[in-house]
């Protein structure tokens, strides 16, 4: 058990990465999707894993499986909320039990009881390539299309990470678990370039200072939309509502709180009562102190 903050940081990140069973199940059902989709569409001319799981930034127990789907130009509509229907009623044909449903701007089929085998399947169509990296236009949720480059945005988490000895995705994963842990309607993909982002002006990550930082210039923006700051998607979003995101700031508000008196603790070192303060914040998930 730790007995320092770092100690209960590295203890919290090890419990949020995923084992290795729930790896091997997100990719249990991968064959199955894909051979569906060509057996309805023609040719895929890509299918592959994006999102937490393809990233390396997924939480043990909250993180679904999503596959982007690049499918024949012909084959989808001007409509994307029609080509996510063809999407969702292939898929449910091929998984007739499963429950298979719409979630914007993906196809969800909800497999097994862990989150790890729930896939989501994006619709893709792809426009071209800029700075080496493939872009697709993928549903906006206005039955229109946007933007999308999962290749630069992983490329763009990875080049912060690397530069900052491999402490930009657990920094992520510490974002993401408040968010699931204390159930926060923000978006994955919103928080994990904020974090990208913010990780670009810093020469070092030291995880309870940066968390809290974090947490403060998100209150700070009101979690605004942000640019993509790969520049692909235009402006990103936070949450899919204005009534969702007043619940995302009014429990940000509270982290803010809880984070800086973990963080007073520490200066004053009381690191029983740090450890008290982060165990609220992540709902007693984080890890207890170790006397």
């Amino acid at each position: 058990m730790p007995r320092t903050i770092d100690e209960g940081f590295r203890d919290f990140l090890t419990k949020l990465t995923p084992s290795e069973y729930e790896s091997e199940a997100a990719k249990s059902h991968r064959y199955s999707i894909r051979t569906r989709l060509e057996l309805d569409f023609g040719s895929v001319n890509r299918f592959t894993r994006i999102g937490s799981f393809g990233n390396g930034t997924s939480i043990s127990g909250y993180s679904d499986v999503d596959y982007l789907a690049c499918l024949p130009t012909a084959q989808l509509s001007a409509s994307s909320d029609y080509s996510l229907q063809k999407v969702r009623n292939s898929l449910d044909a091929r998984f007739p039990q499963t429950g298979v449903r719409i979630n914007c701007p993906a196809v969800v089929c909800p497999f097994g009881s862990s989150a790890s085998e729930r896939t989501e399947v994006v619709p893709a169509d792809y426009v071209k390539e800029a700075n080496g990296f493939k872009v697709y236009d993928i549903p906006d949720c206005s039955n229109g299309w946007m933007k999308a480059s999962p290749d630069a945005h992983n490329n763009y988490v990875h080049e912060q990470n690397v530069r900052l000895g491999n402490r930009v995705k657990p920094l992520i994963r510490f974002l993401k678990a408040w968010k699931y842990l204390r159930d926060v309607p923000i978006s994955s993909f919103y928080l994990e370039l904020r974090v990208a982002k913010y990780a670009s002006t810093e020469s070092t990550i030291q995880y309870d200072i940066d968390l809290l930082a974090l947490l403060k210039h998100l209150a700070a923006v009101e979690l605004a939309s942000m640019q993509d700051p790969a520049g692909v998607s235009g402006y990103i979003r936070a949450s899919k509502s204005e009534f969702q995101k007043a619940d995302a700031l009014s429990k940000l508000n509270t982290a803010v709180s809880r984070a800086e008196k973990a963080r007073d603790a520490t200066r004053a070192g009381n690191t029983s009562d740090a450890f008290h303060w982060w165990r609220l914040l992540y709902g007693s998930e984080f890890p207890s102190y170790y006397y």
